[in-house]
């Protein structure tokens, strides 16, 4: 069940990578999907039960990197294509994750997992050399990248500890939406001043789609994170990447390529791997 409600969550997390795209600018994009699962999360609030007192330092913590994870992955895209960052700055993540997990929280896994874990970041990271090497990225779109990649890896294991305190994965994402967008949505008037809510009107639905997509597949993912361990959470849910160019490929008519045909199939294996 855990299983199959994770692999939901990456085609809901990919799916709300197209829908966003709604002719905004990446930071303003990124705003208005932070607002709108903070919005949801606002009228959800009085049917979910309160996180334990012990879980807010982790919420707090979690929200500021979400917000930090924002600013350098705008930075990236800067600097660098999203066919390269964003790959990289996700498949990077989970091998982080296995291995802080196995060190602190005592998650060892078994060869087989280690190996599934493996072959799904190596897939997700392979999906970068679309267009040209790793290599070929600028120093400053790769050093952002992996910046990315920290932050996901630092609020992944963030939240699977909170989560697991907070006795409510629910209350948990629910309360963790709300302080991540106002942090968000502060920066941004810091940033561009209110005149950057006029901007994001227009765009409301979409937003709304965006947002409640993003938020039904990480409120999974933190379910899952209490029932299985982290690492093979966040590994699963990079099959996100292979989602999305399944629905470029069907639905935006792109070439799949070589390379991405290669890293798809690593990917698959390694998913395979982990239902072993």
């Amino acid at each position: 069940m855990v299983f199959a409600a994770v692999l939901l969550a990456a085609a809901m997390h990919a799916g709300w990578n197209v829908v966003v795209k709604v002719g905004l600018d990446r930071f303003s994009s990124v705003v208005l999907l932070a607002l709108f699962s903070a919005l949801i999360c606002l009228a959800l609030l009085p049917f979910v039960p309160v996180p334990a007192i012990a879980s807010w330092p982790w919420i707090l913590a979690s929200a500021a990197i979400h917000t930090v994870y924002k600013l350098t992955l705008i930075r990236a895209y800067e600097h660098g294509d999203l066919s390269q960052v964003y790959p990289l700055a996700r498949g990077t993540a989970p091998l982080v994750v296995a291995i802080v997990s196995a060190i602190f929280l005592g998650e060892a896994a078994t060869v087989t997992k280690l190996l599934s874990i493996l072959l799904i970041g190596c897939g997700v990271c392979l999906m970068s050399l679309r267009g040209g090497a790793v290599g070929r990225m600028p120093p400053k779109a790769f050093a952002f990248a992996l910046a990315t990649a920290a932050c996901t890896a630092g609020y992944t294991l963030v939240d699977g500890i909170g989560a697991r305190i907070s006795g409510t994965p629910s209350g948990f994402i629910v309360a963790l939406s709300i302080v991540d967008g106002l942090l968000t949505c502060l920066y941004a008037v810091s940033r561009r001043g209110v005149g950057i809510v006029a901007q994001l009107v227009p765009a409301w639905r979409a937003g709304l789609a965006a947002g409640a997509m993003s938020l039904a597949s990480y409120w999974i993912a933190v379910w899952a994170f209490t029932r299985a361990p982290i690492a093979l959470v966040a590994a699963l849910r990079e099959t996100s990447v292979l989602f999305a160019v399944a629905f470029a490929v069907l639905f935006l008519k792109e070439s799949a390529g070589a390379g991405r045909i290669a890293a798809a199939v690593a990917i698959a294996c390694g998913v395979v791997l982990m239902r072993l």
